[in-house]
């Protein structure tokens, strides 16, 4: 968390998937999502989903709005001859104000697609992080195995960490959410 963040009762709210790269977090993260829309909870944040496209070798990477629905690209197009993907940095900065937006609405759970390389590296969705765990929202991300040290350092260990699998991420959920509720009958 950045330089001053002190510990509060927010941390217990914040989860972080880790995963290895055989493991489809994405998938994971977007079906969870989608399923809580479907009962009808207010979800806001991100979620990522890779396509083929005319970038050559690799996928094209886009995020989905949870509260509009709308396609955001996160992944300029360098042409055929490419063989990575360059990071779009206008459109991550409209990943950054759909979470925004979600803090902003006190949804009952901020997704964030993932603390990756550019997280790590202190820029991306980071800030966004922080801001959700400091609202005092349920956060859940997925963290690459390779970042979990550097997910650590920007977490101060706190926070839980699951393994990338649906009913894991259920059960965290569950336990979760029933404890806001009670903070929310307390209050």
């Amino acid at each position: 968390m950045p330089d001053g963040f002190v510990y509060t009762e927010n941390l217990m709210n914040l989860a972080a998937v880790i995963y290895r790269p055989e493991d489809d977090v994405d998938s994971l993260l977007a079906g969870f999502a989608t399923g809580l829309l479907e009962q009808g909870r207010r979800v806001g944040g991100v979620v990522q989903r890779n396509r083929k496209g005319t970038c050559g070798p690799v996928k094209l990477m886009e995020v989905v709005d949870l509260g509009t629905g709308q396609v955001i690209p996160i992944c300029q197009n360098l042409g055929p001859g490419a063989v990575s993907c360059h990071l779009d940095t206008g459109g991550l900065a409209d990943a950054a104000l759909a979470v925004q937006h979600a803090i902003a609405q006190k949804v009952e759970l901020v997704v964030i697609n993932k603390f990756g390389k550019t997280e790590a590296e202190g820029r991306g969705l980071r800030g966004e992080l922080a801001m959700a765990v400091a609202a005092g929202l349920p956060v859940l991300t997925g963290v690459p195995w390779r970042f979990y040290d550097a997910w650590c350092d920007f977490t101060g260990g706190y926070g839980t960490t699951l393994l990338c699998e649906q009913h894991v991420v259920a059960d965290w959920w569950q336990e979760t959410s029933r404890r806001a509720d009670w903070n929310r009958m307390r209050s």
